[in-house]
């Protein structure tokens, strides 16, 4: 009767055991949406990438023949940038979360050196009144550029490394508060407002997620329009951009000819713009059309429904980085993820905000569509590593049911002695009597 029992178990086992594991259908789908994810990032990155090449060449002509005696002079040197952005992203899609932590802590010390380089005299290349260039020719960089994807990566690595073993939120946001102040002080030095206005959107964005308290946030961010409006009034140029904002009209030939001339240009194109390359205000009536402007020139030529499709590009890219944060495989790259993302909406909402007039004028480019070689290049890494997040939760499988297995049994060994029939057990004592 026992031996009967224990065989009966045994076969019930074995069934379950050999019985499929129903796995739940929205983790199946997580790879796969992973993947298209990637996909879609790189689609909107490429036409994006196309139309700023576009623009850039459209809006860059008359200034190129002024300055470089040739119309493809200033395009010639966007598209040798778009080809290094293009290997750049290549390389940053292909880094591991291993490796972007190692180089984290080393990229921000980097980029804290090169912004206090920057400021020595005779070193920086400097351009309307602000130092933001080191190099030579072709070959200048961007520090406060390198700094908005440093930053990022700092901020996600130290906090994930810290939360761990930190039970106080003040003791894991302090060095993320020093890192970011010092940053931000420096391109206040150049100055450059609205770089130090991205760079502390991207701590507060990855601290908010990270799940730092709503108060001390509130208190942060209370603390920083005070310093905001201080540092927007302790300057003349400042000072004069801030009321030209609130009231263009009272000098629109000085501090509010821009604005003024960014919402010509813009109201223009109507509907369906003037047509590409026919733009009046890149004739010298327009300051920077093809850097900081360069969206209105895109209204002016595309009319609103080319601008409003550039706008739906770049939300669209923007959104997509949130939704990769969403599926991130680990800490770390949900928390730079979200970084990314928040530093291209900053800065399509300040740039856009200051060609319509609802933001004060910061020199902020627009990701991708500006012209910028530095700009453009880190802008592309970002979205690179972007990319590299979504493939690797496309590579996340779910968890499957395996079964114990002897060490040292080749296959056909385990399955011969799994399909053996078993003796019944005997009890000790309960032989055959000599």
């Amino acid at each position: 009767m026992r031996t009967a029992t224990v065989t009966a178990a045994r076969e019930r086992a074995v069934s379950v055991a050999k019985r499929p594991v129903r796995l739940d259908t929205q983790l199946e789908d997580v790879p796969r949406a992973s993947a298209s994810l990637a996909l879609w990032l790189t689609m909107v990155l490429a036409a994006l990438c196309v139309v700023g090449l576009v623009m850039v060449g459209s809006a860059s002509s008359v200034v190129s023949i002024v300055y470089y005696g040739s119309t493809w002079a200033i395009v010639f040197r966007e598209c040798l940038w778009l080809v290094v952005g293009v290997a750049v992203f290549l390389v940053a899609s292909g880094l591991t979360t291993t490796r972007l932590r190692k180089v984290a802590t080393l990229g921000i010390v980097a980029a804290t050196v090169l912004l206090v380089v920057e400021l020595v005299p005779g070193i920086a290349t400097s351009s309307f009144g602000a130092s933001r260039w080191i190099g030579f020719g072709l070959l200048r960089i961007q520090p406060s550029e390198l700094a908005k994807f440093a930053l990022c990566l700092y901020v996600a690595h130290v906090i994930t490394r810290k939360e761990r073993v930190e039970t106080e939120w003040g003791r894991v946001l302090r060095p993320v508060a020093i890192v970011t102040t010092v940053c931000a002080g420096l391109v206040l030095l150049q100055p450059d407002m609205g770089t130090a206005v991205v760079l502390v959107a991207i701590a507060l964005s990855v601290a908010t997620v990270a799940g730092a308290p709503g108060r001390a946030l509130l208190c942060t961010l209370m603390l920083l329009a005070l310093a905001a409006v201080g540092a927007a009034i302790a300057l003349p140029y400042r000072r004069a951009r801030l009321l030209s904002f609130l009231n263009p009209h009272a000098d629109p030939s000085g501090t509010g000819y821009q604005g003024l001339q960014a919402k010509i240009g813009l109201g223009a194109g109507h509907w369906w713009g003037l047509g590409l390359g026919n733009s009046r205000e890149k004739w010298g009536l327009l300051p920077n059309p093809h850097t900081d402007f360069i969206f209105s020139i895109i209204g002016e030529e595309l009319g609103l429904v080319g601008a409003l499709l550039v706008l739906a590009l770049l939300v669209t890219l923007i959104m997509l980085g949130f939704r990769v944060a969403a599926r991130a495989p680990d800490r770390f790259s949900q928390l730079a993820a979200v970084g990314i993302s928040t530093w291209l909406a900053t800065e399509t909402i300040v740039n856009v905000g200051a060609v319509v007039g609802v933001l004060p004028i910061t020199g902020i480019p627009l990701p991708f569509i500006s012209f910028g070689g530095t700009s453009l290049v880190i802008d592309m890494a970002a979205v690179g590593m972007l990319v590299g997040i979504a493939k690797r939760s496309a590579e996340r499988r779910p968890l499957r049911v395996v079964k114990a297995r002897r060490p040292n049994d080749a296959p056909h060994q385990r399955d011969a002695r799994r399909d053996r029939p078993h003796p019944p057990r005997v009890a000790r004592g309960a032989g055959h009597q000599r």
